[in-house]
């Protein structure tokens, strides 16, 4: 842990970084160099899932080339995040299963890898039974909801933090369709763990906020994304990113539920056959999905594929370099509550008298 890092806390000292900042997971797309140069900068870097390829084994073993790249780039600590799918008889999908048990191996088959990938967050449905699985391998289990009563029972549960999304998030965003700013401190008030942000920020006054409203830090994907170190990714796409206006971005049906990303004839079309009474096949409607979100970062089509991004796009239009970006912004945020507190003390923000 570093001395001159301006914001320390339990979740900072729970996971071993330096700064308050996680770079969201971004499944299903690649990004153990952008996870890597995250946790290199201080924050906690995300290896995303790979996606749900018809062979599952075949992604498991991609998931666990993205984990040995990652952890071949930093010494730091560093994350996988894995979605809680489950059919609709509630049974959980193969995929996730997999490749929970793979990130599992990996940690005993690799001490390095043990030393490093220290934290699993998992999203989109309950983990359950996994809960355990996860404590007793000993890393550090992050939970993602969108809901104070999901928050609740995950924390029952035995998980070590929430994350609290926000309907604003980029990709797949909570059915709840509460915004953070309602949504954070309903749930920093019913439970006792760490509570990340994550949905809208993008700078230190966020982080700052963020904090103010009694969570711990902040996850963010949509300005990581929009940074130098994602090499992994084509320019056209973080073009399409940073050109984006208000109002640019929509919700629609993805693969877990609602999911947040730019207005194209892509995402038209989805919303076009969500009203339609002619439904595709479900698995065969996933997959399409899932290949058009991978085929608009790879080949950088960002008119007939997938766009995924948070509203906060319409906020950022420049480039960061990560290195330089995680802790500027932790030190932004300690500047901006040093400065209302000493508003306060000097009673510039006092009411009135009368």
């Amino acid at each position: 842990m570093s001395a001159a890092a301006p914001i320390s806390n339990r979740w900072t000292r729970l996971v071993g970084v330096d700064h308050p900042i996680v770079q969201e997971g971004l499944g299903p797309f690649r990004t153990p160099r952008l996870a890597a140069a995250v946790s290199n900068a201080g924050g906690l870097g995300t290896v995303s899932m790979p996606g749900m390829p018809e062979d599952i084994e075949a992604g498991a073993r991609t998931f666990r080339e993205h984990i040995e790249e990652c952890a071949s780039l930093t010494d730091r600590p560093f994350a996988v995040n894995i979605p809680v799918g489950v059919d609709a008889a509630g049974k959980v999908l193969p995929f996730t299963d997999s490749y929970i048990r793979m990130v599992l191996e990996a940690r005993r088959a690799d001490s390095e890898i043990a030393r490093r990938l220290t934290v699993m967050t998992t999203s989109a449905g309950f983990p359950g039974d996994y809960v355990g699985m996860i404590k007793d391998a000993g890393m550090v289990h992050q939970h993602k909801v969108g809901a104070t009563k999901q928050a609740v029972k995950a924390a029952e549960a035995g998980v070590d933090v929430i994350l609290a999304a926000g309907f604003e998030m980029g990709g797949h965003a909570p059915s709840a369709k509460v915004h953070t700013y309602v949504l954070v401190p309903s749930i920093t008030e019913a439970v006792d763990v760490p509570v990340l942000l994550t949905g809208g920020a993008r700078d230190g006054r966020g982080l700052a906020a963020a904090l103010a409203m009694g969570a711990e830090g902040v996850a963010m994907g949509t300005r990581f994304i929009t940074s130098t170190a994602n090499a992994d990714w084509h320019p056209a796409y973080v073009q399409a990113l940073l050109d984006a206006q208000e109002g640019d971005d929509v919700a629609f049906d993805g693969v877990y539920g609602p999911c947040r990303g730019l207005r194209n004839a892509a995402s038209q079309a989805l919303l076009d056959h969500s009203a339609s009474d002619a439904p595709l096949d479900p698995v065969e409607l996933v997959r399409w999905k899932i290949e058009s979100m991978q085929r608009a970062q790879t080949t950088g089509d960002t008119t007939d594929s997938l766009v995924m991004t948070g509203q906060v796009a319409s906020a950022i239009n420049e480039l960061v370099d990560v290195a330089e970006f995680v802790p500027a912004m932790a030190r932004e945020a300690a500047d901006v509550l040093r400065s209302l507190a000493a508003s306060l003390d000097a009673g510039v923000l006092a009411p009135a008298a009368g």
